[in-house]
């Protein structure tokens, strides 16, 4: 297959090739979100994709068609933000994947660039159902899926190399964009910490939240990306190794 990671430029034969070698398909999630002033609304999908390409390079796994809309419940109400239901994602998450395994391929790893709640739940979820209505493939191991964020190893270096309220277009954030499409990016945004409420639930959060950012842009650096970016690829490999496991 002369080294191709995506899934959608190979061949009818190249796909059962593949699948014969039991590769492992990553599908990177994103949404049509906004990132504040200074970021481009693609932020939560050009993340996954770049960094899903580069563990393909490095494990021999192949990336499926990106899904570029989720479920934006926060900032549903700022300008640019394209959301879509947590139905229609749970549905359409069940599909591509019943889809692939129709095809014959039976390891995931499902990685969302977008790390809100419902739509890590609405994934979650999906990739359960579809693991019971394979239950024996499951039961030996056979079928594997991994559900995770990019974030869920971006952010555990706020604390550390960047401020704990780090979050939404903020140091972190703007810092893995400026790495990976320096162009995308304009200015260096508005610094805000301000939370939404711990407990009360809202339905402005403009009011709270009116930047749509939480962090400081103005701290991120290329050179930062650079490392956060090789860091979670790292980890994506180690997670990809274990799924081409056969766990009895």
């Amino acid at each position: 297959m002369n080294n191709q990671v995506w899934f959608a430029e190979l061949t009818m034969q190249e796909v059962k090739e593949a699948a014969k070698a039991d590769k492992v398909i990553i599908i990177p999630f994103g949404s049509v979100e906004e990132h504040g002033s200074h970021l481009p609304l693609c932020t939560d999908s050009i993340q996954p994709e770049y960094v899903a390409v580069e563990a393909a390079k490095r494990t021999g796994s192949l990336v499926a068609p990106p899904l570029k809309y989720g479920v934006c419940t926060t900032t549903r109400f700022f300008p640019g933000t394209i959301s879509i239901s947590f139905h229609s994602l749970y549905r359409l998450t069940v599909e591509i994947l019943e889809e692939f395994i129709r095809n014959g391929f039976k390891r995931f790893l499902l990685l969302s660039g977008h790390a809100e709640e419902e739509q890590m739940t609405a994934l979650k979820l999906a990739a359960y159902n579809v693991m019971r209505r394979h239950m024996e493939e499951a039961r030996i191991g056979k079928l594997r899926i991994m559900v995770c964020s990019d974030y869920d190893f971006a952010y555990e270096f706020r604390g550390k190399y960047f401020s704990e309220l780090d979050g939404h277009g903020g140091t972190i954030e703007t810092s893995r964009v400026m790495a990976i499409r320096s162009d995308l990016v304009k200015g260096k945004g508005s610094k805000n910490f301000q939370q939404l409420p711990r407990f009360e639930v809202t339905v402005e959060p403009m009011k709270f939240w009116p930047e749509g950012i939480r962090g400081d842009p103005a701290e991120a650096s290329a050179e930062k990306g650079r490392f956060l970016n090789d860091h979670i690829i790292n980890e994506l490999v180690k997670l990809i190794d274990e799924l081409k496991s056969r766990r009895h």
